[in-house]
């Protein structure tokens, strides 16, 4: 008996796969991220969403190549006219409720809505418009560089501060 354990606990090494023997693969050199809710740094959104709002980067930076995460804090009554994206964007709602609609004219009756929790995915280039009827917090995930054309170049918030 005593020999049959000297065995099976000499042996027990032998028996793990590759997988759970080899470490961890090297740093891909993206910083490791870990931030409490007070740790983040609020400020006035991009030039290129309408004012009113409240703007953090969480990860990455979203004027550049790569991955980034931000949050949008949305006031209640909060409106991004149609507009659409050179990449995929990912959306997540944090709290309150998020409307989407899809198309180039922007139609309260024709979005559907998001409490928290609700997810979606935006691909590049299809057209669509946002707004929060009560507010919402949303985080937003995707590739930069980040940015938006607006379908009427005359909802662009950023040609109306350059003006």
């Amino acid at each position: 008996m005593k020999r049959a354990l000297v065995a099976a606990v000499l042996l027990f090494p032998a028996t793990l796969s590759p997988a759970q023997s080899t470490p961890p693969p090297a740093s891909t050199g993206s910083p490791h991220v870990m931030l409490g809710a007070a740790q983040m740094k609020w400020g006035d959104p991009p030039p290129v969403l309408p004012k009113g709002a409240r703007f953090t980067v969480v990860s990455g930076d979203p004027g550049k190549e790569g991955l980034f995460c931000v949050r949008l804090k949305m006031p209640a009554g909060y409106k991004i006219p149609p507009h659409w994206h050179p990449t995929d964007e990912h959306v997540t709602v944090i709290a309150g409720t998020l409307s989407l609609g899809m198309g180039d004219t922007f139609d309260t009756a024709k979005t559907t809505s998001l409490a928290a929790g609700g997810y979606a995915v935006l691909p590049a280039e299809m057209r669509h418009y946002a707004w929060s009827k009560s507010g919402a917090t949303v985080q937003i995930f995707g590739k930069g560089p980040f940015a938006i054309t607006y379908v009427n170049p005359a909802d662009d918030p950023s040609k109306a501060a350059a003006k």
